[in-house]
């Protein structure tokens, strides 16, 4: 079976959805900065983080992080249809950069709340969309430096 352009983007809108919905259950259910311990190696924490990545970059502002989004789900809407071969990165980067942009959006900062560790030392708090935003460019370097890995066709 042939997947067409828009069975990604109902894809990208299914991790959007989670994205979405699991943000606002830690914004129901915690206040900023609580923790829940989930595994000895993970907790949910609300964390609201006005910056990019890591927190990097807050003094550019709310607005540049929206425009920047919206430059972004612009051209990867454009090469979901255009290129054939990276329509799975595509879609995971779409969904990232949407999840994010809404929160920019409704308000005003991203929220963030997976907080893996080992013993005291914690990787930086993440969400769905930072996962999604992260597996894609993921997939579009594997099948940059190994194109035998790059899916050929639609599957």
């Amino acid at each position: 079976m042939t997947l067409r352009p828009l069975h990604y983007f109902y894809f990208a809108l299914v991790l959007f959805l989670i994205d979405q919905a699991s943000k606002t259950a830690i914004k129901k259910n915690l206040s900023a900065f609580d923790s829940i311990r989930v595994t000895p190696f993970l907790n949910l924490v609300y964390v609201e983080n006005t910056g990019s990545a890591f927190g990097m970059f807050k003094s550019l502002g709310n607005v540049f992080f929206i425009a920047i989004s919206i430059v972004a789900v612009l051209v990867i809407s454009y090469l979901l249809f255009k290129e054939l071969s990276n329509r799975w990165a595509y879609s995971l980067l779409l969904s990232g950069a949407l999840g994010n942009m809404t929160d920019r959006i409704i308000y005003g900062y991203v929220i963030d709340f997976f907080d893996f560790h080992i013993g005291k030392y914690h990787w930086y708090v993440f969400n769905v969309a930072d996962a999604s935003l992260t597996v894609g460019m993921l997939l579009l370097l594997i099948g940059s430096f190994f194109p035998k890995f790059r899916l050929k066709r639609d599957y």
